[in-house]
Formats: structure tokens, C-alpha cells, sequence
């Protein structure tokens, strides 16, 4: 090898990875940007066997169809968030009745219970845990969180807004853009392309099938959960615990902690000792065996079977795409990564990583 190849071996390796860092700060400061077209792309492959039952069974005009569609999906986005009116409203008046002094009674005397029954059995309660506490403690910040809770919605709308945007032009000129995309493909690349898409798309129609399978099964089980132990909103709270779940590992720790939080504020006025606490309790306790029977039964089939991915491998992803992107990294990693990796075996079939990365592919 000259020097003169050598040079430019070195100069051609700097140059690509001078790409990838810019690629990859483009798609941090754009995030945002990239989300919401992964959304539009989900949303698309999810709507468009409705609107071809239009086109075909109805005979709806491709335009009409679209757009009923769509207006489908914002009634079915308002079901949801009316549901959630009432469960705020309640909650709001709670909050209201809130008294911070009976609150701090109540855990002097959850104190002193305590330390009475270690002290019978032998056990001695060291005096640190006080109603010094609540000098200490804003319980403002559950009102807080129900605030940055709407906050959190109302933004939701410029997304909701760019997402349907994209939506409707990817459904109504989904032939003209494939086609476009197909005409500027390479000949000797186009069988590869056009072989990745069509996996892509089996594989994430299985994984996206299987994931509301999942969140169906848990919104049955913690319905069951909150009313055994009578807890008032049951199907709304459960609704949202199973909503909470589409975040990776994250969403049933906040699931947690939203119904907890929400049972204890229903049962303001009640016996906090004797009934909301127990409550709370068994409720935690139901939430943590439904999580046990997700973890075990459900995730397993969906994240390996329908993604054709190891769990650790799967949790790697998951932890790597939450870092760099935050929660929406966390929900959009797994369809993600199983699309580069079919486009990975078909240009890359001899790497070795490849290969041992898509063996199940």
C-alpha cells in the first residue's frame, strides 16, 4: 500500500466518522422532530388496514378515507382524555379538602403505633422519624403534580397537532411516496431495500398487536385489583396505569405511584390508620404481583418472540435510547431498533456482530 492510499484510507475513515458524530448530534437537537415522524410512521402502519377497509368495503374516495380515519383516531383521543375529566375533578376537590394539620396527626399517631408494636416485641424505635417532618415536607407538591400533570397535556397538543399532519399526508400519498422512493433506489440495492421494509413491517405489526395484548391484559388484572379493595374511578385509574406501562420499567413505577397516590387522596376524611393506609397498601401490593405476572408472562413473549431480541438486549436498547432521548426515546426504542436491525442483516449479512445479533431473524 503507497502512502499516498494509506492518506486517503485515513482521510476517507475521519470523514465518515466526522458523519456519524454530526448524524448523530443532528438527531439529538432533533429529537423532537425524529419522534414525531416515528409516531407518524407507527400511526400510519396501525391506521392504514382502516382505510383501505374503507376504500375496498365502503368504497370511500382515498381522500375521505383518510380523513375519516383520522377523525377516527382524534374521537378515540378524546374518549380518552374525557374519561380522565371526571378522575381530575375529584381528585381537584380532594385536594381542596386537604388538611395538613389532621395529615400530620395521622402520622404521629402511624408513629406510635409502630413503635408500640416493635417496643411489645422486643424492638426499640429510634425517636427519627418525627412531625418535624412536615416542616420540612411542601405537600403542595401533590397538587404540583396534578398541575404539571395538565401542563404535560395541554403541550401534548402541538404534538398531537404535527403528528396527525404527517399522518394524513403519509396515508393519502402512501403509493405515490413509495413508488418515488422506490424509482430513486439503486437496481442493485432495491430487492435489499424492498426485503427490509417488508420484514419491518411484519415485525413491528406483531410487536405493536402484541404491546396492546399487554397493556389490555394489565388494565384487566389492576381493574381487578382496585375493585376488590373498592377503590373509587377503578376502570379510569386502571386505564391509566396500563397507559403508564408503554414506557419501559419506568411506566409501572409511576403507575405505582399514581394510584397510590390517588387512592390516598379519595380517602380524605376517612380513617387514615384503620382504612386508607391498608388500602394503599394492599393496592401496592396487587400492582407489584400484576407487574410480576408482566414481567414474566407477557414481556417475554412480546420483546422476544415478536421482535426476535434477547431481554438483556432488549433492556440495553431501551436504557441506551432513554439516556440520549429521554421517555419518548424509551417507548420508540424497541420498534426502532428492531428496524435497524433488519436493514442491518440485509446490507451487512457477513458481519459477524450482525450475525450473531440476528440469528432469530
Amino acid at each position: 500500500m503507497t502512502s499516498k492510499e494509506l492518506s486517503n484510507g485515513i482521510l476517507r475513515t475521519i470523514g465518515i466518522l466526522c458523519l456519524i458524530v454530526v448524524g448523530f448530534y443532528l438527531a439529538y437537537k432533533l429529537s423532537a422532530l425524529l419522534i414525531y415522524i416515528l409516531i407518524s410512521l407507527v400511526l400510519t402502519l396501525l391506521t392504514n388496514p382502516v382505510v383501505q377497509f374503507l376504500k375496498r368495503k365502503l368504497k370511500f374516495k382515498n381522500t375521505l378515507a383518510v380523513i375519516t380515519t383520522l377523525f377516527l383516531v382524534l374521537l378515540l383521543i378524546s374518549g380518552f382524555i374525557l374519561l380522565f375529566v371526571p378522575l381530575l375533578i375529584t381528585q381537584g376537590q380532594n385536594l381542596s379538602l386537604l388538611d395538613i394539620k389532621t395529615l400530620e396527626n395521622n402520622y404521629n399517631e402511624l408513629i406510635q403505633t409502630i413503635s408500640h408494636f416493635l417496643e411489645t416485641n422486643g424492638f426499640h424505635l429510634e425517636d427519627v422519624a418525627t412531625s418535624d417532618i412536615f416542616s420540612a415536607l411542601n405537600l403542595n407538591f401533590l397538587s404540583d403534580f396534578f398541575n404539571s400533570l395538565l401542563n404535560f397535556i395541554s403541550n401534548l397538543g402541538i404534538g398531537l397537532a404535527s403528528v396527525l399532519f404527517v399522518t394524513f399526508f403519509l396515508l393519502k400519498e402512501k403509493d405515490s411516496f413509495f413508488n418515488a422512493f422506490k424509482a430513486v433506489l439503486p437496481d442493485e440495492q432495491k430487492s435489499k431495500v424492498l426485503t427490509s421494509i417488508d420484514k419491518i413491517n411484519q415485525l413491528l405489526s406483531r410487536y405493536f398487536g402484541g404491546l396492546l395484548l399487554q397493556l389490555f391484559i394489565i388494565l384487566i388484572l389492576n381493574l381487578i385489583v382496585f375493585l376488590i379493595f373498592g377503590v373509587e374511578n377503578a376502570f379510569i385509574i386502571a386505564l391509566l396505569c396500563a397507559i403508564l406501562n408503554i414506557i419501559p420499567y419506568l411506566g409501572p413505577l409511576l403507575a405505582m405511584i399514581v394510584a397510590s397516590s390517588l387512592v390516598m387522596l379519595s380517602g380524605i376524611g376517612q380513617d387514615f390508620i384503620n382504612d386508607v393506609l391498608p388500602t394503599t397498601l394492599y393496592v401496592i401490593i396487587g400492582m407489584t404481583i400484576v407487574q410480576l405476572i408482566d414481567n414474566n408472562i407477557n414481556q417475554p413473549i412480546i420483546f422476544s418472540k415478536s421482535t426476535k431480541s434477547h431481554p438483556l438486549e432488549i433492556f440495553l436498547v431501551i436504557l441506551a435510547s432513554g439516556s440520549l432521548f429521554g421517555v419518548l426515546g424509551m417507548i420508540v426504542a424497541v420498534p426502532t431498533y428492531t428496524a435497524l436491525k433488519v436493514i442491518a442483516k440485509e446490507f451487512l449479512p457477513n458481519n459477524r456482530l450482525i450475525k450473531a445479533l440476528t440469528k432469530n431473524i
